[in-house]
């Protein structure tokens, strides 16, 4: 048995899409009111309290593993200590942590719920409060794999303990080939030091994130921040759609002129539509050209300082 504890996630959840899944479950049809919904840290593979340690290819095995199995409290499998059960596993890297090894952390965190009835009061109570926070899990596993020797510590090819220091290397097992998982459980002292429930907090969305979900044909649920972001990025496009709008207007004065000044005469109909269809880098640009200077070639058919009248005979340029 091996052990996590419930943590503090940053991941955003779908609601409704959890609630189907809870649904599934159930007999009946469950509402959101009517469910607890937490995240829990069942296991990583960092080396824990019993020198063992799961490797990454198991953590990812045990993620479909552990899909639909219960929450029960003790380890005690009887139906009244039956509280929550699993509804989603994922596996994923914490970010800024290493394992005691220096390798990158990995943990297994999985998604429960628990029904909001009067016999699961204190203990959705005591999880809030940050009481309830550990848990262990129920597994089982092909080979433990000895950091010493890579033998299967469990054949007489192995002959290495645990915890013990050679050649300046303490002694671990690495949990490999999972077989089944049976359980998670709340207790009082895990094996994993990191194992355990984590107290959700839900990450708001930057604009970025709104927009491209606001592009989706799907129904779109923002938080009350986030709602408040998208107000105030629509009042700033509304403020500079004001200027912008001003400065077009000034640029199409600008052309019109310049058209004026070249005796390009439009009927007013037609100009207002091409006007309103170029955008300010096109009118800036047709402005531009339109009083670019025409270059000049000056011809003098006489010499300059020649004062008698020689025809076209001698001429300078």
């Amino acid at each position: 048995m091996k052990n996590g504890q419930v943590i503090k996630s940053v991941v955003d959840y779908d609601a409704q899409s959890e609630l189907e899944l809870i649904n599934g479950y159930s007999r009946r049809q469950m509402t959101a009111d009517e469910v607890y919904v937490f995240t829990v840290a069942l296991c990583d593979n960092d080396i824990d309290r019993d020198n063992e340690r799961f490797t990454v290819e198991s953590l990812f095995a045990l993620e479909k593993l552990f899909v639909g199995k219960t929450g029960i409290i003790d380890h005690d499998p009887t139906a009244k200590n039956q509280k929550a059960r699993i509804i989603s596993c994922r596996v994923e890297s914490v970010d800024g942590e290493t394992t005691v090894l220096g390798d990158q952390l990995f943990r297994l965190t999985a998604r429960a719920y628990i029904p909001r009835t009067d016999g699961n009061r204190e203990l959705i109570e005591a999880i809030e409060a940050g009481i309830v926070k550990e848990v262990s899990v129920g597994c089982s596993m092909g080979h433990t794999i000895c950091s010493v020797c890579r033998n299967d510590m469990n054949s007489p090819s192995c002959s290495h303990i645990k915890g013990r220091e050679y050649d300046g290397a303490v002694c671990y097992g690495e949990l490999t080939e999972p077989k089944d998982a049976y359980e998670f459980s709340f207790v009082a002292v895990p094996a994993q030091r990191a194992a355990g429930v984590i107290k959700s907090c839900k990450k708001e969305k930057d604009m970025e994130d709104i927009c491209k979900a606001l592009k989706c044909e799907s129904e779109v649920t923002l938080s009350k921040g986030e709602a408040e972001k998208l107000t105030e990025y629509i009042a700033r496009l509304e403020k500079e759609s004001e200027y912008a709008k001003a400065y077009k207007e000034e640029l199409d004065n600008k052309l019109r002129a310049a058209l004026k000044s070249r005796d390009v005469e439009l009927d007013y109909a037609i100009e207002s539509c091409v006007l309103r269809k170029l955008s300010i880098s096109e009118t800036k640009a047709l402005i531009k050209a339109l009083l670019k200077k025409e270059r000049r070639v000056v011809s003098q058919l006489c010499s300059p300082d020649s004062e008698k009248t020689i025809g076209n005979t001698e001429f300078t340029i």
